[in-house]
């Protein structure tokens, strides 16, 4: 291959990894992400030689075949992942945490670098195993029959490795997400079986326009004599590329049809299950939150937020994660808190967002209280944020590194499968970090959650993270079917009712006090019911038809 012919292949690949990474918030140019992956795809498979003859061949190793594509996957994850998660770099400047300017923007950077270069592991993996499987493939299937099969072949990778990535403690990008907050319509794709739909929609797409191409390579890959692109050959499709693209353009269609008739579907918005909820912004900045100056003013502008929406007649009052900064489990510091003496006034019950005191350390927590002052229920954080609240592998790491907290004590997890029971009914909650894992709310919605609160903490992050994470809060209000309750301490607070929609957004970095209705729902969609079913669907359809290895798309 020659130099000119590399670069330009680096350049569109990385171009469409851009593409991918501004249809995030708050660019939200939501369309780029149905194109965003046909360069790397294309270029995947527009080698010299084909993925088979290079496998295949007695004198080039995979390991050698591989590098061009590996680097070519690279590229296209460094573009996207880097540019969807460099609001990490808001955690600078640490001053206020004790940390060197130097070593602050340092620590920041390697955080950008880390969890970006986590997120390409899986396009790196996806693009190695693509090409490996693919290379597999019997060259007596028709055209069409390879090019579908490897549509479902990458598709299934590639919700595959993001089912495990979730699973692990360092998540927060999937392809899905590309999507919220502005094209609602697809999101609720989600309802059937999670944002596995919604990627595995994207990849489809992708993967159709990319095959689409690949057939009609020939044209697609011409220069003329002076190394330019022939753009007259380039347009003239042969047949089975235009049946690709004729398909693509019927999935995206069918599937935001269905998406447009889940989104049209009217809410069981019933009086009898109307809920006033209040929330309360307390714009405390971290930098003073955990000291004297800080805890007054928490304390100060939080008991005035109470007693100011308890006058209004709100039903519920919610308030961010760790609001009030000391052990809620406290007797003691609980009584004595002017917090607590409001709401034995008022008697309007409240959701305390604090700490909890356990043997082996703390926990970051949510307590439902009643009007009588009483904890009657409390859920503690379970996806606890790497470096920042906990340290992986802590036995080796935590020799070197010093957790990004000012907590002294120890973080820990709270356990899965916690049930919340406020004063007014069962509720799925989460804290912070919790909104990046889907199940988590799954789960307790399966098991009676009526609506959906999230607490958090983003004042030491940029506005992209704060929009990001509205945009995943939208995502679980529309999976759960559940109107969304979101109280946070610099922004975004946020009502989002079960389609998506977002009925009020606070400002960022102000005190603010809202108050409004919302609807206790009972409503199961499928992926509450049965989960993320369209992952093994995809594992044992993909799997059959690749041992089967024969025409079935004739």
């Amino acid at each position: 291959m020659k130099k000119h012919e590399m670069i330009l292949r680096l350049l569109l690949t990385a171009m469409g990894g851009v593409l991918i990474g501004v249809a995030t918030e708050p660019w939200g140019f939501w369309g780029f992400a149905w194109v965003g992956l046909v360069p790397l795809w294309v270029n995947l498979f527009s080698l010299p030689q084909s993925p088979l003859e290079m496998l295949e061949g007695k004198t080039l190793a995979p390991f050698k075949f591989l590098k061009f594509p590996l680097l070519l996957a690279l590229v296209w994850g460094i573009c996207y992942y880097g540019i969807a998660l460099f609001w990490i770099t808001g955690i600078h400047p640490m001053t206020w945490l004790g940390v060197p300017w130097l070593a602050s923007l340092a620590i920041a950077a390697f955080c950008w670098v880390f969890i970006t270069l986590w997120g390409t592991a899986l396009v790196l993996f996806w693009a190695g195993l693509f090409l490996i499987l693919s290379s597999q493939l019997s060259h007596k299937c028709s055209t069409i029959s390879i090019a579908l099969t490897r549509v479902l072949i990458a598709t299934t990778l590639w919700c595959g490795l993001e089912s495990l990535w979730s699973s692990s403690a360092l998540w927060w990008s999937s392809l899905s997400y590309t999507q919220s907050f502005g094209n609602l319509i697809i999101l609720h794709l989600g309802q059937i079986s999670g944002p596995t739909t919604i990627t595995a929609t994207l990849l489809i797409v992708n993967g159709l326009i990319a095959e689409g191409l690949i057939l009609n390579r020939n044209q697609f890959s011409s220069f003329d004599a002076k190394n330019r692109l022939d753009f007259p050959e380039v347009i003239n499709f042969n047949q089975p590329t235009l049946s690709l693209f004729t398909l693509a353009l019927i999935i995206l269609t069918v599937s935001h049809g269905m998406g447009w008739i889940l989104y049209r579907q009217p809410l069981n918005n019933n009086p009898e299950k109307a809920v006033k909820i209040g929330i309360i912004q307390g714009n405390i900045p971290n930098e003073i939150k955990l000291n004297y100056s800080g805890y007054l003013k928490a304390l100060n502008g939080y008991t005035t937020g109470y007693i100011t929406l308890a006058d209004q007649g709100v039903d519920l009052i919610v308030t961010p994660e760790t609001a009030l900064p000391f052990f809620w489990t406290d007797p003691n510091q609980r009584y004595n808190s002017s917090f607590y003496q409001a709401i034995l006034d008022k008697k309007v019950p409240a959701l305390v967002g604090s700490f909890a005191l356990k043997e082996t350390g703390y926990t970051n927590s949510l307590f439902a209280v009643d009007g009588a002052g009483k904890i009657i229920s409390e859920y503690d954080k379970v996806n606890l944020v790497p470096l920042g609240e906990f340290i992986p592998f802590s036995e080796v790491l935590g020799k070197f590194i010093q957790r990004l907290s000012p907590l002294e004590a120890t973080l820990i997890h709270g356990k899965p499968g916690q049930i919340f029971q406020t004063p007014l009914a069962q509720a799925t909650v989460g804290i912070c970090y919790d909104s990046a894992f889907a199940d988590h709310f799954r789960q307790q919605t399966a098991q009676g959650g009526e609506f959906l609160i999230t607490a958090s903490n983003d004042a030491h992050y940029s506005l992209t993270m704060l929009a990001q994470h509205h945009a995943l809060d939208v995502m679980r209000a529309i999976e759960n079917h559940r109107w969304t309750i979101r109280a946070t301490n610099t922004g975004y607070s946020a009502i989002v009712d079960p389609h998506g929609r977002t009925h009020w957004l606070s400002n960022h970095n102000t005190y603010e006090l809202y108050s409004d209705t919302i609807y206790r729902d009972q409503t199961q969609t499928l992926y509450v019911r049965w989960g993320d079913w369209l992952m093994p669907v995809l594992l044992i359809v993909g799997a059959t038809i690749f041992f089967k290895n024969s025409d079935i798309f004739p």
